[in-house]
């Protein structure tokens, strides 16, 4: 199937929902359930879940919610990955009028309780297990008695804990039947009330950073900012009626929330989300629910090329690839469209600060840009702001050390304000005054330009660059002459102490061939044939892939990668 031009597509769009009502989250849901009723929703291998059957599982768990005494404006921190579960507790919470904090799933225990305590969450509601966690072991540790007494002295603010069995645990435990179950009349009724006089403007989410350079904080999302971003994104991409999109990415990350999530439901289309990232599972849920769209970042993309090229599979109702959120080479755009045949490529930036990517590019929009920009600043359509010129965020570079505006084409922090930019961090006002200049402006830490057109390329993290010798390293430079060296699967730059340059470049470098690595000399040789002396690294370590320090959303956590490198530099 040809897709029609994305002109066609958002001004269908725009003529369903011109002019905008700001809604809630839930209130969109039960918009979505009057469009779209019996429409499939949540996928999975053995279920669907339609609107009108999302919109009652909702209804009956925040019924039980408020029955267990859940406030509206209360905290409600949730463990859980990509179950219909996690999809209608969403929803829930935000029928009362509550705020999630959904948790990444693959925290440990100290960090879990950084999170719960820090948020302050007055109930949680977690799997038993995911993988090799046991979240139960870990509630035993932090707050013996919790079935009994919630959080106890440890935790004075969460009064409640219940528990998903994913794994189907039986044990003498709160669980998500239980809730639903003590749901009544009368709170079925004070639902009613709630949602009616529910404001758009109120936080609905608190969604926790990844942690890619430092201490994770808690972003602060209102309704309104999730439900406009959300319709961006669907019109960004044109998303087409009934679309599919399928994923690993967790939904308590704003990709696999707000892109895919939020999005189809603008469109009465659904989502097929898995609990984990497995390729040959993906590649055969294209096929088996006729999937439209695979959302993904870089380092899954290349692990589905490479299982596309390895067995068979029918991916011909694939209409979109959507691989952004990390640096990847040029070459991977002619590999999706060689191996998936997409009508489009879509790739785009932004972070949780900002909702979802607010940046855009399409390959039907302008392919030869696609793959050296990040796009330009993403139409939202009805949803955008028309004082930003219909968009939901602008962007501008600054000098990283006056805070000066830069003119088009020079490089320094790009800086972003507009409805779609948190107001800060939970209860982190000098960390929010940090990243804040007095203008509104919100430092993203990146460092990029903004060419005459618009488009925004990205060089690399403020936070990640190095000075050797007083001179500033951004390693993304470095990582792109290394990105087409035939023995080099990944390469990621960091910085590392030196008792008289300051700190210096160190490549680490997953081989191709782990028994046969490039020579180290080579790879040096190679960056000082194209790279001012200052840039040549001085260190080449070789790692597997599985050493690197990641996010559960893909990318290299390159603090801590900084820290392994330069602890077994030391000790060789």
């Amino acid at each position: 199937m040809v897709l029609a031009h994305p002109s066609q597509r958002r001004a269908a769009l725009d003529a369903r929902y011109s002019p905008w009502v700001p809604r809630t989250l839930s209130q969109h849901l039960g918009d979505a359930a009057d469009r779209y009723g019996s429409n499939p929703f949540v996928i999975t291998d053995d279920r669907s879940y339609s609107y009108t059957d999302m919109r009652e599982w909702s209804t009956r768990l925040a019924g039980g919610l408020l029955e267990m005494g859940i406030q509206p404006g209360e905290h409600v921190a949730l463990v859980m990955a990509n179950y219909p579960e996690f999809v209608a507790l969403k929803f829930a919470i935000s029928m009362i009028g509550a705020v999630s904090v959904p948790i990444n799933f693959l925290l440990r225990e100290r960090e879990l309780s950084y999170v719960l305590q820090q948020s302050d969450a007055t109930a949680l509601i977690t799997m038993d297990r995911y993988r090799n966690l046991d979240y139960i072991a870990a509630l035993d540790s932090l707050m013996p008695g919790w079935e009994r007494k919630g959080g106890g002295d440890g935790y004075p603010r969460l009064r409640n804990v219940a528990v998903f069995s994913a794994e189907g645990r039986e044990r003498d435990w709160p669980n998500l039947q239980q809730v639903e179950a003590i749901a009544t009349p009368a709170s079925r009724e004070r639902l009613v009330a709630l949602e009616a006089e529910g404001n758009t403007t109120a936080h609905c989410d608190i969604l926790y950073t990844s942690g890619t350079t430092g201490t994770s904080k808690g972003v602060l999302l209102t309704h309104d900012m999730v439900v406009r971003s959300g319709y961006a994104s669907a019109y960004g991409r044109g998303l087409t009626p009934g679309f599919r999109t399928v994923f690993s990415l967790p939904m308590y990350h704003v990709f696999g929330y707000i892109e895919c999530l939020i999005a189809v439901s603008f469109v009465g289309g659904a989502v097929v989300p898995r609990v984990a990232f497995d390729p040959a599972d993906i590649l055969a849920a294209v096929a088996r629910h006729k999937v439209q769209e695979i959302a993904c970042v870089p380092t899954m993309t290349f692990a589905l090329i490479d299982e596309a090229r390895a067995r068979p599979y029918d991916l011909s109702s694939i209409e979109i690839m959507y691989s952004s959120g990390g640096p990847a080479p040029a070459t991977i755009f002619d590999d999706m469209a060689e191996v998936f045949g997409p009508d489009e490529m879509v790739h785009g930036y932004g972070q949780t600060e900002t909702t979802a990517a607010m940046t855009a590019i399409l390959s039907s929009d302008d392919e030869s840009r696609l793959r050296d920009t990040n796009g330009q600043f993403r139409r939202a359509g009805a949803a955008g702001d028309p004082t930003l010129g219909g968009v939901l965020a602008v962007y501008k570079t600054i000098d990283i050390v006056t805070g000066a505006d830069l003119a088009a084409g020079e490089r320094g922090e790009l800086v972003v304000r507009g409805p779609a930019v948190t107001a800060g961090y939970y209860n982190k006002p000098e960390q929010t005054a940090e990243v804040f200049d007095p203008n509104g402006w919100l430092r993203t830490g990146d460092i990029g330009f903004i060419d005459r057109d618009g488009f925004v390329y990205l060089v690399g993290r403020l936070k990640e660059t190095y000075r050797c010798g007083g001179e500033m390293v951004m390693p993304k430079e470095i990582e792109l002459v290394l990105a087409d060296h035939p023995g080099v699967a990944q390469v990621h730059v960091v910085g590392v102490p030196h008792a008289r340059m300051g700190q210096v470049g160190c490549v680490v470098i997953v081989p191709t061939d782990p028994i046969s690595p490039p020579d180290a000399a080579d790879v040096i040789a190679r960056c000082r044939s194209e790279l001012a002396r200052f840039k040549v690294p001085a260190h080449v370590v070789f790692v597997a892939a599985s050493e690197l320090p990641m996010t559960v959303t893909g990318r290299v956590q390159k603090f801590k990668l900084s820290e392994m490198v330069a602890a077994r530099l030391v000790t060789s």
